[in-house]
């Protein structure tokens, strides 16, 4: 059974700097018309950097669309004309001052594809080097290293909200340790 929709008009609401907001008329496959809002934005990168002694880097920044402090793996947005892969380095430098010789892709997912279409990519960082780049002008970050039974003990307290960093850290902690 067909289950696509089919856009009848599109409008657009607000245009920023990171996202834009439409509200769609959509006829659903039976038929029904209906709207859907859609906030567009743009495609972003998260990275689980992991130094040689196995242990983890995140940062802890005030998000204040939630109005408190998380911690998240290292992550951005995709300028103009860079790849993945390209913004994964440039955010690993930016956010905790580390390059990684080994960069893989873990996975690719949707944020939250109810109302959004942004796309995060995820990649797995090692054989990390020191190689700094100024922090956003916008951003205040602090630098956090744990342990793999830190990352377990701080999701089991629910200390860790970000869903980015939950992903990355429940593949990471479900490989087997000769992987790691």
């Amino acid at each position: 059974m067909d289950k696509s929709e089919c856009t009848k008009s599109s409008r657009e609401i607000y245009s920023g700097k990171i996202v834009k907001l439409r509200i769609d008329e959509v006829e659903l496959a039976n038929g029904h018309v209906t709207k859907r809002e859609v906030v567009e934005h743009a495609p972003a990168v998260a990275v689980i950097a992991v130094n040689d002694e196995g242990n983890i880097f995140v940062v802890r920044q005030f998000r204040y669309a939630v109005g408190k402090e998380l911690l998240e793996i290292p992550a951005g947005i995709m300028e103009k004309g860079e790849t993945p892969e390209e913004t994964a380095k440039r955010e690993l430098r930016e956010e905790i001052g580390y390059d990684a010789r080994r960069l893989e892709h873990v996975a690719s997912f949707y944020s939250s594809p109810g109302f959004s279409d942004e796309i995060i990519h995820l990649f797995y960082a090692t054989e990390l080097f020191l190689s700094r780049l100024d922090s956003d002008e916008d951003e205040i970050i602090e630098g956090v290293t744990l342990t793999p039974d830190e990352c377990k003990r701080l999701i089991e307290e629910k200390e860790i909200a970000d869903a980015k960093t939950l992903v990355a850290l429940m593949w990471y902690l479900s490989r087997p340790i000769i992987n790691r």
